[in-house]
């Protein structure tokens, strides 16, 4: 299947586009900014995944 719309453009295109999409949005208010707290649970919960992603791996790795 072909490339289409945003996912033909080239990346410098696609990240100009992206950035004045967050440019409006917090120009209007509507963009989410983030506490300290949800920041670091953010990252606490992809940490966690990254690490059972990589036991998973590793355990199937270990069986063959």
């Amino acid at each position: 299947m072909a490339k289409r719309g945003f996912a033909m453009m080239d990346q410098d295109k696609q990240r100009a586009i992206a950035h004045l999409g967050g440019k409006a949005s917090h120009a209007t208010g509507r963009a989410h900014e983030w506490t300290v707290e949800e920041a670091r649970l953010a990252g606490k919960k992809g940490g966690a995944t990254t690490r059972a992603r990589k036991a998973a791996e590793l355990e199937q790795r270990r069986r063959g």
